[in-house]
């Protein structure tokens, strides 16, 4: 059975406002992301359909708090919240967050891909 570890899991995403840790476990990509200051980016999603995240994710706040949102409501987690946010969302995250999320390995791939040409058109999030 495939399995991930946080502290073994190299850092693949170094920016002052995420540290994310992922590994892929058999078609879902499982994601140690820690935010250590207030993020809002949802300018990076521009170019994805209604410039939302399509793909789907299942998480826990370890610490902090996450709001997604979409466009006729928004939910709130916090420190120990398990979450399912659908697509069609764009997330808020507070400054302390740490959590573990899950996602469909082919469609987080495609978001990143249009997150990472919004990230060297804009520089980081910072």
């Amino acid at each position: 059975m495939p399995s991930a570890n946080k502290m073994t899991t190299p850092v693949s995403v170094d920016l002052p406002v995420l540290k994310g840790r992922y590994a892929e476990l058999d078609g879902y990509t499982v994601g140690f992301e820690s935010y250590p200051e207030d993020v809002d980016p949802a300018p990076l999603f521009a170019g994805l359909p209604e410039d939302r995240c399509q793909c789907t994710h299942w998480g826990v706040v370890q610490s902090g708090q996450v709001t997604f949102r979409w466009t006729d409501h928004e939910e709130t987690y916090g420190a120990g919240d398990a979450y399912h946010a659908p697509p069609g969302h764009l997330p808020l995250i507070s400054g302390g967050t740490s959590l573990v999320e899950f996602s469909p390995t082919d469609g987080l791939e495609a978001t990143m891909a249009v997150i990472e040409a919004n990230l060297a058109t804009a520089g980081d999030l910072s």
